[in-house]
């Protein structure tokens, strides 16, 4: 996925709907974002890696979403963790690559951190 293409949550929907082939029934929405990412029941598989390129402009046109984008992919991975309920009693990886330019490392590192701080 292409962080040029996510400067605006409707970005960042689109890009999701294309990257994992969304349903139909996407609702174009954070919470809809969450359940579909949490579910993927056609696109199974047994690890889930997302690679976001450009990621320092993610959300740029946006700076408040940003913050419910990686609380929103920190619950995903998180829940996909969890052992109980998936196949084999086994948790599913479920990752976020991020790449930037050197100058934007350190506040990409501190955005997420602050939203995934327990």
């Amino acid at each position: 996925m292409d962080g040029e293409k996510m400067l605006t949550s409707d970005g960042v929907f689109e890009e999701f709907w294309e990257g994992f082939r969304f349903p139909d029934y996407f609702g174009w929405n954070w919470n809809a974002l969450l359940d579909c990412l949490r579910d993927l029941h056609w696109r199974p598989a047994d690890r889930y890696l997302t690679v976001i390129s450009n990621s320092g402009r993610l959300l740029s046109g946006a700076p408040d979403e940003r913050e419910i984008f990686f609380k929103t992919l920190h619950r995903v991975a998180m829940e996909w963790a969890n052992p109980h309920g998936k196949p084999g009693g086994k948790g599913v990886p479920f990752n976020l690559l991020l790449f930037c330019d050197s100058e934007e490392v350190e506040g990409l590192r501190g955005d997420v951190e602050r939203c995934i701080t327990v």
